[in-house]
């Protein structure tokens, strides 16, 4: 547990009121995948760390995911949709291009509290706390921040070079102001000179679907993966770096550190780069795959469920997703209402 704390002028004072998670029923492992794809369990876990994935239901769209899991939060806070003033969807898998998701999701809650979409793909959740926080700062009284997608729905199952990688799923947080609290230093940033690197296409108004989209499937996620490594850890590194020092922190007042779940490499690259020892990082790529936005909040409630989040403890959050975005914050932990229990949502269950 960290002895220090973090200079305030760099904090909003903002806690994690609730904090839930829900993964859809099926898992499809890589030997699954290797049915179908040229491909095979080792060659995937040795170059992802990723064992399986959960996928959503013929039946489900990104809100449904996003309401389960904020649903199980505000249980776990020990409130109801009356207590929000704002709900915030970091997703780049929306259920439609118009609307947003958020308005769908305020609606499944019986709310019409403010509700929009962030898209900053993979850092959106990241981007959704910074707003929320700003929100509670301006006389918010309590923002639902949720991450959610839908990945296997945007990338071509016969692409063995992105459809190992992703899956769905969903976080959902609720901030509330708290006097005793910390949140931040926060560190965002954007550079959209190349955004090919991770992308799709077509599909939007620059290139709308038509026949040649569909037939050359550009309206699906294509990746250039060397790329995008590189700059994931170059970025994610140098953000978490720079929040540390607004800290005025050492590496070694991190008690762990929770990074956007892309790949192994990836996360144990920027560990080393920081210093901070694979035991202090806490890992779902295994179980998860990538889920963009809905990754850090998923991961963050898997943290608390397996014990690793401690009454004041240093949580360094940090993520790189397309864009390019990046994004990291410090949080010091404070227990939600219902912590050490498990609420359920729905058939994935939450944590």
């Amino acid at each position: 547990m960290s002895s220090s704390t973090i200079p305030k002028g760099h904090t909003l004072p903002v806690r994690f009121a609730g904090l839930a998670s829900y993964l859809p029923d099926r898992v499809v492992t890589n030997d699954d995948l290797a049915e179908v794809l040229d491909t095979n369990d080792e060659w995937i876990r040795t170059r992802t760390g990723i064992r399986e994935r959960r996928v959503l239901a013929p039946n489900q769209a990104t809100s449904d995911l996003a309401i389960a899991a904020a649903r199980a939060a505000l249980n776990d806070a020990g409130m109801t949709a009356d207590d929000l003033s704002a709900i915030v969807v970091a997703t780049t898998t929306p259920d439609h291009t118009v609307p947003g998701t958020a308005p769908l999701v305020a609606a499944a809650l019986g709310s019409e509290v403010t509700a929009f979409d962030i898209n900053a793909a993979c850092s959106g959740f990241l981007y959704a706390l910074r707003v929320g926080a700003g929100m509670l700062a301006t006389g918010d009284s309590a923002v639902l921040v949720v991450g959610a997608e839908a990945l296997t729905r945007i990338v071509d199952p016969g692409d063995r070079s992105v459809a190992v990688l992703f899956g769905d799923g969903a976080g959902a947080a609720i901030l509330v102001a708290d006097d005793q609290a910390s949140l931040g230093p926060f560190d965002l940033g954007a550079d959209g000179s190349d955004p090919s690197m991770l992308w799709t296409e077509a599909g939007g108004t620059r290139q709308p679907v038509d026949g040649g989209v569909l037939h050359d499937r550009s309206n699906l996620l294509s990746m250039r993966g060397g790329d995008v490594y590189r700059n994931a850890v170059a970025r994610m590194t140098a953000s978490s770096k720079q929040v540390l020092a607004d800290a005025g922190f050492g590496v070694d007042q991190v008690d762990l550190l929770v990074g956007h779940q892309a790949n192994i490499r990836i996360l144990e690259a920027v560990g080393q780069r920081l210093g901070i020892p694979a035991e202090r990082s806490h890992i779902t790529v295994d179980r998860h795959g990538n889920t963009s936005a809905a990754s850090v909040p998923l991961a963050l409630a898997d943290a608390r469920e397996a014990g690793r989040l401690n009454p004041g403890d240093t949580i360094l959050l940090t993520a790189f997703g397309a864009g390019l975005t990046w994004g990291s914050c410090l949080l010091t932990w404070q227990p939600t209402r219902h912590q050490g229990t498990t609420t359920t949502a729905g058939g994935g269950g939450a944590m």
